[in-house]
């Protein structure tokens, strides 16, 4: 049996906040005695790294989104148009802008992927990173997969391109796969999994039994998601409005921070939690560290998040991992995670009255709560550990490798 390959993995503006899955995924690929080459697009927002392992997988990984002329003229000459011309006549324009920004970063690729014997390279995005892959495959590169994380509409132009030329590709729900020939058509790859990311799940575990709400005591709700009007946190902190004017001693936290370090949508949330005299009651933490976000979700009795639009949710995952009662909103892939009254609770999006509810309920029901907290973790046990995305990941790869090699 011939050795197992080095994998190439391209994240787009890698570490970011919100990449402790892609993290968890490499360690586990590592345990598995499969080296992983990492490759990004460039580095994010200084503002938005915020892990401790951040320095060491910079430190990895092979930035290539420098323009550099001559691997873009090696690329322009490596192509040929037929490739990707009828996809530019049905999508216009933009595309071939994309084409051209993406063709120097897919020659360095190809070409770093050749000095260190990268046969094959998984793309964790259907965008412009999805691109790179392809182009570089093209060039004379490795094979290249992909991984369709949310809406086909947040990616960009060229889905049939970038799925045409795939070996393989996963998706994260069953919502995503079902949408799949309306988007792609006869393009898609021949093998495509619904693999949803996944979480460390004995990092993510108590080491002391749920206590649930007392009376009497405050009230700790504990959310995490990007500073952006879709994650709801506007619609949360209503509900803690809601709950105080009740008499629920109730206070927030909310972990991560806007896409613009600090600049952007968290300037809203400081003003609307000034409007709603949550001053004393609601904390913004910024990007914080998986281990700090750890200590949190130990310390509370709720997590909600209130999503307007969610693929999936990692951070539903981590807290139903830590056995806290989890409460989510009916929207993207959130119900194939969260089964409500289950394992979780789960609101319509944008109602900050159904969260209050919940929630309450929660702390009114001690019973009910820890219930929850055990029932989350053991359906994350079942079906959200990251070990089985790295397994199905070098499973596939493997495979490219052993027929590529007879």
């Amino acid at each position: 049996m011939p050795s197992l390959p080095t994998l190439g993995y391209l994240i787009p503006q890698f570490p970011g906040q919100t990449h402790i899955f892609f993290w968890r995924e490499i360690l586990a690929l590592e345990r598995m005695g499969i080296n992983v080459a990492l490759f990004s697009t460039r580095p994010p927002p200084k503002g938005l790294i915020s892990h401790k392992w951040s320095d060491e997988a910079m430190a990895r990984t092979e930035y290539l989104g420098n323009m550099n002329p001559k691997h873009a003229a090696r690329a322009a000459l490596g192509v040929s148009p037929a490739i990707w011309a009828k996809d530019v006549m049905r999508e216009g324009r933009e595309l071939a802008k994309d084409l051209a920004i993406a063709s120097a970063a897919a020659q360095r690729l190809k070409e770093s992927c050749a000095r260190q014997g990268i046969t094959h390279v998984h793309a964790h995005s259907c965008a412009r990173s999805a691109l790179v892959a392809m182009l570089a495959h093209q060039l004379g590169g490795p094979t290249y997969s992909l991984t369709l994380h949310g809406p086909y509409s947040d990616y960009g132009l060229g889905q049939r391109l970038k799925w045409r030329h795939a070996k393989f590709a996963t998706v994260i729900t069953e919502k995503l796969l079902n949408e799949l020939p309306d988007q792609v058509g006869d393009d898609r790859p021949e093998k495509v999994f619904v693999q949803p990311m996944g979480v460390d799940v004995n990092v993510l575990k108590r080491h002391a039994p749920y206590v649930p709400y007392q009376m009497g005591e405050t009230l700790r709700v504990f959310t995490c998601g990007r500073l952006n009007i879709v994650k709801g946190h506007q619609d949360l902190m209503q509900a803690i409005r809601i709950l105080r004017d009740r008499g629920l001693d109730v206070r927030l936290d909310i972990a991560g921070e806007d896409d613009e370090g600090g600049t952007g949508y968290r300037k809203t949330l400081e003003d609307r939690i000034v409007e709603l005299g949550l001053e004393n009651h609601v904390t913004l933490l910024g990007a914080i560290s998986a281990e700090e976000v750890r200590r949190y979700l130990l310390d509370a009795h709720v997590f909600a998040l209130a999503s307007w639009h969610e693929p999936l949710g990692v951070a539903y995952m981590e807290a139903m991992s830590c056995q806290v009662p989890t409460i989510g909103t009916k929207a993207g892939g959130v119900p194939e995670l969260i089964r409500d009254g289950r394992d979780g609770l789960m609101v319509a999006p944008k109602s900050p009255e159904s969260l209050a509810g919940a929630i309450q309920l929660i702390a009114a029901n001690p019973e009910k709560a820890r219930q929850l907290g055990l029932d989350g973790r053991e359906r994350i046990l079942d079906r959200f550990n990251c070990e089985k995305g790295a397994e199905l990941i070098a499973r596939e790869s493997l495979d490219l490798r052993i027929s590529k090699e007879i």
